[in-house]
Formats: structure tokens, C-alpha cells, sequence
């Protein structure tokens, strides 16, 4: 196999399109609906396709581009990143979504190399709004966008 120049890229690509083929697999018995009126199996097959796409734009790049290997890990980001997660866990039904969302990005942020508060307050405050307008607002899902400890 010559032609992979970036063998990670390249089967990490394979392995989204095996899955995102996988789940459009055992979603092909549910009924799939229309945008307006979902069934069953839409979402799952919405977002394999999703999972395929970026599958096969990774996978291409394994053979297009080669990439120097990461240099070091670090403990800061794995931190930050698991911490802003749980954070969100916590703060999403007691605070509401845009508190948590915010948090969530800020702390996250934070584990880059090239932080900085602006781009980062900025980055927060608009998928914090995005957040309420599409899942709570659009999408309708039953989360909070005032919480109990904000009088919700």
C-alpha cells in the first residue's frame, strides 16, 4: 500500500465509514420519515451519512497529505477538555443550557496553546445562543434555558 502516505489518517477514515455503514445498516428496518416529520430512523441515518463524508474526506487526505507525527501530549488538555464536559453534565439542568454551553467552550479554550480570552468569549457567547436557538427553540428538546439556581 504505497500510495497511504498518512496511514492514521487514512484507516482512521476507513473506520468512520465502516461505522457510519454499519448504523445505516441496522437502521434500514425503521421507518425513515421526512424532515418535517422524522421516523425512526433518520437521525441514525442522517448522521452516518455525516460519519461517512468525514470518513471519506479523512481518508483521503491519508493518501493525499503526509503529516509529521504529534510531538508531545499533554495532561493539560486532557484535563480541561474531560473537566468542561463534565462541567456542561452538571451545570446544563441546574444553570440552563447558555451557562452551560459557555462554560463548557471557555474551559475547553483554555487548553489550546494559543489561548486567549477574546476569540474564546466570543467563541462562547455565540454556541451558547446557538445551543438555545437550535435544540431548545427548533428542535424543542427539554432543556432548560433558565435553570433553577437562575430562577428558572
Amino acid at each position: 500500500m504505497s500510495f497511504i502516505r498518512n496511514p492514521k489518517d487514512f484507516f482512521a477514515g476507513l473506520l468512520f465509514i465502516l461505522f457510519g455503514i454499519g448504523f445505516i445498516w441496522l437502521a434500514r428496518d425503521y421507518g425513515f420519515g421526512t424532515a418535517r416529520r422524522m421516523g425512526p430512523a433518520f437521525f441514525p441515518i442522517v448522521l452516518s451519512g455525516i460519519l461517512i463524508a468525514i470518513g471519506i474526506l479523512i481518508g483521503v487526505r491519508g493518501v493525499a497529505m503526509t503529516e509529521d507525527p504529534p510531538k508531545g501530549f499533554t495532561l493539560k488538555g486532557l484535563v480541561l477538555v474531560t473537566l468542561s464536559t463534565l462541567i456542561f453534565g452538571f451545570l446544563v439542568r441546574t444553570a440552563g443550557v447558555p451557562i452551560a454551553v459557555a462554560l463548557m467552550v471557555a474551559v475547553s479554550a483554555i487548553a489550546s496553546q494559543r489561548f486567549n480570552w477574546k476569540p474564546t468569549l466570543v467563541l462562547a457567547i455565540g454556541m451558547a445562543i446557538f445551543c438555545v436557538v437550535v435544540f431548545v427553540y427548533a428542535l424543542g428538546l427539554p432543556m432548560p434555558v433558565r435553570g433553577p439556581w437562575l430562577g428558572g
